[in-house]
């Protein structure tokens, strides 16, 4: 196109698409990820959240007495990095269960980058909303006396 020209409008090209990144470039993100999960576990698993002044305590059970949705998560990480799973469900089962979501997206993530598949994740309002409810009604049943084995 001679210079000082413009495109019609609506026929602007596309720009030519990028090159293919390397199976290293991929595996990054994911890998980083993991490596600072595995490295977060590493350091809970060593320093024990059940004895006191090693961790801060939650602010809402200091000034309220109510334990909030992630009362017991160090505790329960703690017990995971330990292999004693009833221990890690009784200090907070909520977390177990995040556990357990984080280490399916982590794969699903791992193989879409070695397969070079880019990973997507939209949750669309709703999906937040049901979270939010799932929070809100655990914290409601570990603070009442019938949900006390819930509670850390």
């Amino acid at each position: 196109m001679p210079p000082g020209a413009t495109w019609p409008a609506g026929s602007v090209p596309a720009p030519p698409p990028a090159p293919p990144r390397s199976l290293v470039r991929r595996l990054l993100p994911p890998v980083g990820t993991l490596a600072g999960v595995v490295a977060a576990f590493a350091y809970v698993g060593a320093v024990d959240p059940n004895e006191p002044g090693h961790y801060p305590v939650c602010p809402l059970l200091r000034f309220t007495g109510i334990y909030c949705p992630g009362c017991g998560g160090l505790r329960s990480a703690h017990a995971f990095a330990h292999g004693d799973l009833p221990a890690a469900l009784g200090a907070n089962a909520l977390a177990v269960v995040g556990y357990g979501i984080f280490a399916v997206a982590i794969t699903v993530w791992l193989i879409r980058a070695v397969r070079g598949v880019p990973m997507r994740l939209a949750i669309s309002p709703v999906w937040w909303w049901g979270i939010g409810a799932v929070l809100a009604l655990f914290t409601l049943v570990r603070n009442l006396p019938f949900g006390s084995a819930l509670a850390p």
